[in-house]
């Protein structure tokens, strides 16, 4: 997961436990959507029209791939089965290589890997992942309720440190400070993760079918 989606389920998390039952707030994890707005597949595409070169950070990098009804699905999935504080994780199946996908699309297109359209490896990115992390070590897994799915108990943050994080995050934004908001997301979680208040939410990872199932803080803090 990103960071910034992390940062984002942290406030669902921490508002879920705020508001008690009248009020349900959910989050949703999921891995890259095909076809969607920043996938990485209308690129390869494109790039595959062009010729080539296409491409891809490294030959072992994977991901995890889901089709816009699938993930639309999980979404309503959520907000069908509720519970306040719950994050919904759809198993994803077998992680798939960035590069294996890119030999498919290329053959799709009638053309042939390495000979009509050459692949490039360009080298990983800065803070970029060579494999995806749906739940960590610190979200212990146990059975649910629901049939296909296990539930994850994370921690929930302070409400003061989040505020002023977040102000911190708000503040560099708005100066256009770029990696300022890069670092900040960095160091918010790692200090929000490391002292949690102890409360928890559940989290529900379901299996994929087509039945349903779905740096210290700054001093700066809102009230």
């Amino acid at each position: 997961m990103g960071a910034s989606k992390r940062l984002a389920e942290l406030w669902v998390a921490r508002t879920a436990a705020e508001v008690g039952p009248d009020r349900s707030f959910v989050s949703v994890r999921f891995g890259n959507v095909l076809g969607s707005r920043g996938s990485a597949v209308p690129v390869f595409q494109q790039q595959i029209r062009d010729g080539g070169p296409v491409t891809v950070t490294h030959p072992d990098m994977t991901r995890y791939f889901m089709t816009i009804p699938e993930a639309a699905k999980l979404v309503l999935q959520a907000g069908a089965l509720g519970g306040s504080g719950r994050v919904f994780v759809l198993d994803m199946g077998e992680p798939v290589k960035i590069v294996d996908l890119v030999r498919t699309l290329i053959r799709l297109s009638g053309l042939r890997p390495d000979v009509d359209v050459p692949i490039v490896i360009s080298g990983v990115r800065p803070g970029e992942k060579m494999h995806e992390v749906l739940c960590n070590e610190q979200e212990p897994a146990r059975p649910s309720g629901h049939a296909g799915m296990t539930v994850v108990r994370p921690q929930v943050p302070h409400r003061a440190p989040l505020l002023a994080w977040t102000q911190r995050l708000a503040d560099a934004a708005e100066a256009g400070d770029a990696d300022g908001v890069r670092q900040g997301i960095k160091a918010a979680l790692l200090d929000l993760e490391a002292k949690p208040d102890g409360a928890t939410a559940d989290v529900q990872v379901g299996v994929r079918s087509n039945t349903a199932s779905s740096a210290g803080a700054p001093t700066r803090a809102g009230t």
